[in-house]
């Protein structure tokens, strides 16, 4: 099994991006290019309400930790998580002990997003990621997650098929394989170009129409 060392690790955060668009991915974490448009700076916005380690709520069944470091030898990633849930449990099977809090605890991970639930797979591999990092770095099971997005002001439940859990792997994979080879896939236009905060920069409409960049140039300047 292959283990990645800790300056071969990647944001887990990217695997969002990947899976909406390898190009988009490659622009952000290879080129270091980011732009901000209407969608990102309201889900910034989202995460800084949640993202502080200082906030803690518990009652007697549920104890919830925000901005939880993460880490995966096996995916090659690392991240903070929104929020993780300690669920009070009864049993010792994948339920871990907290130095804070007396008892065991299952984890199940939390992710907010400040749409609504998407068509895709796009939120639930960022998730399950997430619930991999925890699995590993605790020795359990992790069987199911939960996503809050803020436009329905609800959560949906995720389970963490074998399915989902084989995307995550393949995603991770070529996360690595086009980081190591520093490869800026094609630009390729889709209908979900036009919500990428980085069309300005990517100009896929342009690119795909005239792939080659001499053609373009001449084109821009007749």
């Amino acid at each position: 099994m292959i283990e990645y060392g800790d300056e071969e690790l990647l944001m887990l955060s990217g695997i969002q991006h990947i899976t909406f668009c390898e190009r988009q991915w490659a622009l952000i974490h290879i080129e270091q290019q980011w732009a901000e448009n209407k969608l990102t700076v309201e889900g910034n916005w989202m995460h800084q309400k949640v993202d502080d380690p200082q906030l803690m709520n518990r009652n007697k069944e549920v104890v919830t930790l925000r901005s939880v470091t993460l880490v995966s030898r096996r995916l090659g990633l690392y991240g903070i998580s929104d929020v993780v849930e300690m669920v009070a449990s009864s049993s010792e099977e994948n339920a871990i002990r907290h130095p804070k809090y007396p008892g065991l605890w299952r984890l199940i991970p939390v992710e907010y997003k400040r749409g609504k639930p998407k068509k895709d797979q796009i939120d639930e591999v960022q998730l399950c990621a997430q619930a991999i990092c925890l699995e590993e770095m605790y020795d359990i099971c992790i069987e199911k997650g939960f996503l809050y997005y803020g436009e329905t002001r609800h959560r949906e439940e995720v389970l963490l098929t074998k399915e989902l859990r084989t995307l995550v792997e393949e995603k991770c994979t070529r996360m690595h394989q086009l980081y190591e080879q520093k490869l800026l896939p094609p630009a390729i236009y889709k209908a979900h170009c036009k919500s990428c905060s980085l069309n300005d920069v990517c100009m896929p409409k342009v690119l795909t129409k005239t792939p080659n960049v001499n053609s373009y140039l001449t084109q821009l300047y007749e």
